[in-house]
């Protein structure tokens, strides 16, 4: 009855558990029933007939397995997460409460902002919410309406908009750099197309643009090379008008050139046909398609005996320039600026690739410009060329141009004649800025002279702060030198010229010359004369003052100068300059030691002091030489040399020549030498005159025109 209860589905899975207990117990306490035998069943010795009245299968998948987990879950459930009691922690004696509680350090509160790297850039645009400002920013609405309350401006909802020039002054507030989207909206009308003409140094580009407005630019230029970008209108014979910009070819104006491709439509690539391509001809190329602008090839000098046009084109297909005669895009017009042959096919090129590029700017609204030269004019004084890039630049108007600020006294034209406004690609020279600006910054203009203000110390502020940024982490590049690295002399340099162009192109070209042994220290730099606050400055730190494009100083300056013991270069064309600083730098620099053979002797006998007096030193062996290369020094150090092999070195202890010492002897001179602490001499030796000589560097000068000082 009992084996027969075992085969029921609804058997509770304890007593399983009970007989598997039992059956490791013995069943003394379950000897009758059914537990007994299934006690007996678990055994070793159990029925062998049990699979007859209990299915194994049954019993062993069903029940044995489910009784075994229920008693693996027993005993585990305790250590399951969160079930477990937590253990008392030992109870800790208080401390004396009539102690003085420890001062903890002071923690600063984590600031509220959350803004993204300085040296990302945030896109801003007039009209944007302060949602907008904040999602680019990364800071809170809250934070931003505490600045705005700081400006004296309440925005209180953040989908309300703010001007782009708030949007500046916020942006700066919090250190994020910013980039201003200006807005298309407003009539676009088609514009002229603005020019920039480029090449190497010497290869016509102002002879060209001469020809184009029949004027004789190049007659005037130091040297017969621009040194300054200058921008004018042409009215072609065709009656459409082109803005052309002509930019300087030397090596050390190539940040000018590159800001001429960046404010440009089309380029002009100006190749002599007897010269072909030189390095600047590549760079103007770099800087064309690193600008995305369309390039124009003129090959110039076709008018030369020894012009082959040719041959720069397969160059310039060579370099991946595709030209139209080789299945591209590139136009190629051969023209001669001496003969004035050609420009009408120049002109047509020029006007197609304008008419390709369907060139419109809006005309209402606020001006977009970007400054090209700037100079300090004596009786004006800060003056800025700029191109207009689109809206309509205003007389009258307040603007901000990099940091400097200002209203705009007078626009004059190319001519140099007063216009009241100035439209989309036609350039200007702005009079009336409180400060010069840098060549390269853009124009924005402001509804009041409160608002420049602002914008314009917020700029100066935080161009203060990337200088002193820079500054330290050049601190910490210097920290991580190696300390065997050589100490190096500083010159300290003051820079003054004409535009503030060649201001920063002769910077440049300065620091270019740095080396391992000098470094060129530019401690300041400015546009227009030599003053008295120059020749001070250059008095209490040492510096040379370097003058180019700049007229003479007065007489009181110059002697100021002379009296102060101050050197002051004046050049007007850069080559020379750039010759007399390297020439300055290697004299300065400390070179480095080293040690050479200066002469070379043969022993060719071997003459023996004994019997010398105590007072005299023990005996002595002199070695009877001739020199036979250069020359021999007693203050030099001896190598005494035997089939190739350096047998001895040491100073040199006599030096006679016929009885009589000598401090130096010459090549074919017969002499007796005594070398310190040697006497192993042999006829057939080789002794040589090591001298310690200081190596200067070599100022180097390319035919490219870059200049550097090797070590």
């Amino acid at each position: 009855m009992a084996w027969r209860m075992l085969r029921r589905k609804d058997f509770h899975s304890g007593l399983l558990n009970l007989a598997f207990r039992a059956s490791r117990g013995g069943e003394k306490h379950f000897s009758d029933g059914a537990i007994g035998k299934l006690a007996q069943f678990y055994r070793s010795d159990r029925p062998k007939h049990a699979a007859d009245c209990m299915p194994s299968n049954h019993f062993n998948i069903r029940n044995f397995h489910a009784g075994v987990y229920m008693l693996a879950w027993s005993r585990k459930k305790e250590d399951i997460v969160g079930l477990k009691a937590p253990k008392k922690e030992k109870r800790v004696k208080r401390e004396n409460r009539t102690q003085p509680p420890v001062e903890a350090p002071y923690v600063a509160p984590k600031p509220k902002t959350a803004t993204k790297s300085p040296d990302k850039t945030v896109d801003i645009f007039d009209g944007m919410t302060l949602l907008d400002l904040s999602k680019r920013t990364g800071a809170y609405i809250s934070t931003l309406q505490g600045i705005l309350a700081d400006l004296g401006e309440k925005v209180e909802s953040e989908f309300d908009s703010i001007s782009i020039d708030l949007a500046e002054l916020v942006a700066m507030e919090l250190g994020v750099n910013t980039r201003r989207m200006h807005t298309g909206e407003g009539t676009n009308e088609p514009r002229p197309a603005v020019v920039t003409v480029m090449g190497h140094v010497d290869h016509g580009k102002t002879s060209l643009l001469d020809a184009l407005r029949q004027t004789s630019v190049a007659a005037k230029e130091a040297g017969g090379i621009t040194q300054h970008i200058g921008a004018f209108v042409v009215e072609m014979p065709s009656g459409a008008s082109i803005t052309f910009l002509d930019t300087p070819g030397h090596a050390a104006f190539s940040a000018m050139r590159a800001r001429g491709a960046a404010v440009t439509d089309i380029v002009v690539l100006v190749v002599a046909a007897d010269d072909g391509v030189m390095p600047q001809t590549l760079e103007a190329m770099s800087h064309a398609k690193s600008a995305n602008v369309p390039v124009v090839v003129a090959i110039n000098k076709c008018d030369k005996s020894g012009a082959d046009p040719e041959r720069v084109r397969i160059q310039l297909g060579s370099e991946g320039l595709l030209l139209e005669d080789m299945g591209g895009d590139v136009q190629v017009v051969e023209i001669s600026a001496v003969a004035k042959s050609g420009l009408d096919k120049l002109e047509e090129a020029l006007l197609l690739q304008a008419e390709m590029m369907d060139l419109k700017a809006r005309i209402d609204g606020p001006a977009q410009a970007f400054v090209v030269e700037a100079r300090v004019d004596r009786g004006r004084g800060p003056l800025a060329t700029a191109i207009v890039k689109s809206g309509t630049l205003v007389s009258g108007q307040h603007i901000v141009v990099g940091a400097e600020w200002g209203r705009i006294r007078s626009l004059r034209d190319t001519a140099g004649n007063i216009t009241e406004s100035a439209k989309p690609a036609m350039p200007v020279e702005i009079e009336g800025l409180r400060g010069l600006p840098m060549a390269g910054d853009d124009v924005v203009v402001v509804d009041s002279e409160e608002r420049a203000r602002m914008l314009s110390q917020g700029r100066k502020k935080k161009q203060e702060k990337d200088r002193l940024r820079k500054i330290d982490e050049g601190m910490a590049d210097e920290l991580e030198i190696n300390e065997e690295t050589p100490e190096r002399v500083e010159m300290p340099i003051i820079v003054k010229a004409d535009v503030q162009g060649s201001v920063q192109a002769v910077t440049d070209a300065l620091r270019s010359l740095n080396s391992a042994q000098v470094f060129v220290n530019v401690v300041h730099v400015g546009v227009g004369p030599i003053s008295q606050h120059d020749i001070d400055l250059a008095q209490a730190c040492g510096a040379y003052i370097v003058g180019f494009n700049i007229r003479t100083p007065p007489i009181a300056i110059t002697q100021a100068a002379a009296r102060a013991n101050i050197k002051v270069l004046l050049h007007k064309v850069i080559y020379h300059l750039l010759e007399e600083m390297g020439r300055a730098i290697v004299e300065k620099a400390p070179g480095t030691a080293e040690t050479q053979v200066s002469g070379e002797a043969e022993v060719l006998n071997i003459f023996e002091l004994k019997g010398r007096s105590k007072s005299k030193g023990p005996d002595i062996k002199i070695a009877g030489c001739r020199i036979t290369d250069g020359h021999f020094s007693k203050s030099g150090t001896m190598r005494l040399l035997r089939s190739g092999d350096v047998v001895f070195e040491g100073p040199c202890a006599s030096l006679k020549r016929e009885k009589q010492d000598a401090e130096t002897i010459e090549k074919g001179t017969d002499c007796g030498l005594v070398i310190q602490d040697c006497d192993d001499f042999q006829v057939g030796d080789v002794i040589q005159c090591l001298e310690q000589v200081i190596r200067k560097p070599k100022f180097i000068s390319t035919q490219s025109g870059s200049v550097r000082i090797e070590c």
